[in-house]
C-alpha cells in the first residue's frame, strides 16, 4: 500500500518528520512572505494569518508553474511563543535568544499553532494553543543553552523536542502543537480529506481483539 501524498508548504524539519513518521509522503514547496507582525496584532490572529498566507503562496506558485490544481492537500502551519500577547518569533541573534529566554524564565507562555490545509478549491484551517511552564533558569544556564545553537531557528528561542525540554517544567495542551504541528488535529481535519495516514491505518488493523 503507497503512503498518502501531501504537499507541506514550510521549510520546517520537524514538521517534515512528524508527518512523514505518520506515514505520509511528503512533498516540500515554497512559500515565501513577509512575517512581520503588523502592529498591534495579537499573537493568536498572527499565526493563523502566516499559516493562510504561506498556503496562499504555496498554492500560487505551484499553479503558476504547474498550471492545474494541485494533485494532493496542501498543508501549511505556523508556530508562534505570546508572553501575555507579546509575540516572540525566531530571535534575531543570541542576544535576542537571551532576552526571550530570560522573559520566560520562571513563567508560563502559550504556544500557537495553526495549521491550513486547501484541497479541492476549499480551505480549511484550525489553531491549537498550549500552555508551556518554564523552570526558572540562570543566567548560565541560558548562555550554555544558546552556545549548542538550537534556540537559534525556533520561535520563543527553544525547542520543546531537544535540549530545550529540561527548560520546562509541565505543559498543558499537544506535545506536537509546540514542535510546530499538532498531530491529533492535523490527521483527524487531513482525514476528512480522505487522506488517513498508513500508519494509522495499519496499527487500527493490527491491534488484537
Amino acid at each position: 500500500m503507497n503512503p498518502p501524498t501531501i504537499y507541506l508548504a514550510s521549510g520546517s524539519p520537524r514538521r517534515r518528520e512528524i508527518l512523514t513518521n505518520l506515514g505520509y509522503h511528503v512533498l516540500r514547496l515554497p512559500a515565501e512572505i513577509d512575517e512581520t507582525p503588523y502592529p498591534s496584532e495579537n499573537a493568536t490572529d498572527y499565526v493563523q494569518r502566516m499559516a493562510r498566507m504561506k498556503n496562499s503562496a504555496a498554492l500560487t506558485t505551484w499553479q503558476q508553474n504547474q498550471q492545474q490544481p494541485p494533485e494532493f492537500p496542501l498543508i501549511s502551519a505556523d508556530t508562534t511563543v505570546s508572553l501575555n500577547n507579546l509575540i516572540l518569533g525566531k530571535p534575531a541573534n543570541p542576544n535576542d535568544a537571551f532576552r526571550m529566554l530570560k522573559l520566560l524564565s520562571g513563567r508560563q507562555h502559550q504556544v500557537h499553532t495553526a495549521v491550513c490545509i486547501y484541497w479541492h478549491n476549499h480551505t480549511s484551517d484550525f489553531l491549537q494553543t498550549s500552555t508551556v511552564h518554564f523552570a526558572p533558569l540562570q543566567d548560565e544556564q541560558i548562555t550554555a543553552y544558546i552556545a549548542t545553537g538550537e534556540p537559534l531557528d525556533k520561535a520563543g528561542a527553544y525547542g520543546i523536542q531537544g535540549l530545550g525540554g529540561m527548560l520546562v517544567e509541565y505543559i498543558s495542551g499537544s506535545f506536537t502543537g509546540i514542535m510546530g504541528l499538532p498531530v491529533y488535529e492535523t490527521t483527524q481535519l487531513l482525514s476528512q480529506y480522505g487522506c488517513t495516514p498508513l500508519n494509522q491505518s495499519q496499527s487500527i488493523s493490527s491491534v488484537p481483539v
